[in-house]
């Protein structure tokens, strides 16, 4: 079974910035306090859509650069 959960504590900030930074681009107004359960299912694959197109960009970059 799969797990949301962070398994490196130290990433959480990184991950909760990174978050934010996709939900800005989206046009996703995130709260700061970590409660978003007034976001519809399209808000958050949008932002969840958004973060995973930044991580394949980034490995592709990666591996033009290597």
């Amino acid at each position: 079974m799969a797990s949301n959960k962070i398994t490196v504590p130290e990433a959480k900030s990184a991950m909760d910035k990174f978050k934010m930074q996709a939900a800005s681009e989206v046009g996703v107004n995130l709260n700061q306090n970590g409660y978003n359960g007034e976001l519809t299912s399209k808000q958050a694959g949008s932002i969840g859509g958004q973060m995973v197109k930044k991580m394949i960009e980034s490995y592709e970059n990666s591996i033009q650069n290597s």
